[in-house]
């Protein structure tokens, strides 16, 4: 049995769509500080590049449903 894919709820501050994206449509930065860890994605809707901030929270439910992380450093 195949493993169920994990979506995330997410709305873009332009168009404002809501909308569902898959754990592989997300990518989460992870800086040395709070300012610097985020997460972005691209709107299904209108496509803008959408970036926002990622407290520590969202990097659990980010990393622990599989989306790509990268490890920023200074």
């Amino acid at each position: 049995m195949a493993p169920t894919a994990v979506v995330f709820k997410a709305a873009c501050p332009d168009c404002r769509a809501r909308f569902e994206l898959a754990s592989d449509a997300i990518r989460l930065a992870i800086g040395a500080s709070e300012r610097t860890t985020f997460y972005s994605f691209t709107c299904p809707d209108c496509g803008t590049a959408v970036r926002k901030p990622a407290g520590e929270r969202i990097v659990e439910l980010l990393t622990g449903g599989g989306v790509r992380t990268l490890r920023l450093h200074h």
